[in-house]
């Protein structure tokens, strides 16, 4: 065995383990949040309007039978908490982890009082905190944690593959702001059909853990690998038919958080590759509330995008199936594109 390969053995197990200790913890608190969900009716209300405003009779069509099953939300507190306390207790490189256990656990908050509002709504169809308030405070975090980025990381260089670092100063804190609220967004937008959000999700910290490994961010990649193992966990439970939904509080605490690895990896180009499927997912809404503003037309059936094949006729589960793929290899295109663009130190 050669010694570069023998010095990655050690952290490759630390960090697997890190991810096989959140599966076996996400199994244990789901239950015991199984238990409390369908005792307090913790169901997920249909939303009655359109992203963009009006009348959504295509997504109620779809999804009216679903809602009837009684489905409860905020699922996504069981990995949230399995992450949070398997990255507290067991994560050997704190100072690599803060910073994205931060976002994970803040945001998360947001999307929790967001889902309590929607279980709360007794029917009524309130899709939840207004988007507004929800952008304010996403934002606000974002800011605070790219404050933290500049000022005590000193980071303040954006690589750009093949072409090496841009130093941007002061500015790399609204960058990572943005960065964050579009990859919390990207993912809630794709939460949508069993499983969809979620294997997607997984494929792409699965991406991550390999490019933190690969740069020696082993803390960083644990972090991955956790969520990993967490996230395989959920999906047990969420693969069709779901027993439950991650709701805002896990898609939020997903998404910001993996804005926030791929900023400490340098990667925040290789992140639209990496999460294609959720930028197309994320395409088709703002094409479609642009088209509707503009033309006074659609352009899908339903948006986002998963809801117009499921409109022409896709069953739910091979649209999942067939998205979960194109997530696997954007993924590892994304870990290429990292290795031959000069992302790896």
């Amino acid at each position: 065995m050669s010694e570069t390969l023998q010095s990655l053995m050690d952290p490759i197990t630390k960090v697997f383990l890190l991810g096989v200790g959140s599966f076996i913890l996400a199994m244990v608190i789901t239950p015991i949040y199984t238990y409390f969900a369908y005792k307090y009716k913790f169901w997920k209300q249909m939303r009655h309007a359109a992203m963009g405003g009006g009348a959504a009779p295509v997504y109620e069509k779809l999804h009216a039978a679903k809602h009837k099953r009684h489905i409860p939300t905020m699922a996504g507190i069981i990995f949230v908490v399995a992450i949070s306390i398997i990255t507290i207790l067991f994560n050997f490189s704190r100072e690599q982890t803060w910073l994205p256990l931060a976002a994970l656990i803040c945001c998360a908050a947001v999307g929790l009082v967001d889902d309590f509002i929607n279980i709360r709504s007794h029917g009524k169809g309130i899709a939840g905190m207004r988007a507004p308030v929800k952008f304010a405070l996403i934002s606000a975090i974002g800011l605070a944690l790219g404050w933290f980025f500049y000022a005590k990381l000193d980071m303040h260089t954006i690589h750009i593959p093949f072409a090496g670092s841009w130093d941007v100063g002061i500015g790399i804190i609204p960058i990572f702001a943005f960065v964050v609220v579009a990859t919390g967004n990207a993912v809630n937008i794709s939460d949508g059909l069993d499983g969809l959000s979620g294997g997607l999700a997984a494929s792409a910290f699965a991406a991550y853990a390999v490019i933190a490994l690969l740069d020696q961010q082993f803390g960083l990649s644990g972090f991955c690998f956790t969520i990993l193992g967490a996230l395989v966990s959920y999906l047990w439970f969420n693969i069709n038919p779901a027993r439950f939904f991650m709701g805002d509080v896990g898609a939020f605490a997903l998404g910001c958080s993996l804005a926030v690895v791929a900023m400490l990896t340098d990667t925040l180009f290789i992140l639209p590759v990496i999460a294609a499927v959720f930028v197309i997912e994320t395409l088709s809404v703002i094409i479609q509330i642009t088209s509707k503003k503009i033309r006074h037309k659609k352009v899908f059936l339903s948006a986002p995008i998963h809801h117009h094949l499921e409109a022409i006729g896709w069953p739910e589960t091979k649209v999942t199936m067939r998205f979960w793929l194109l997530g696997v290899v954007a993924a590892i295109i994304g870990v290429v594109l990292a290795i031959v663009g000069g992302c790896i130190k």
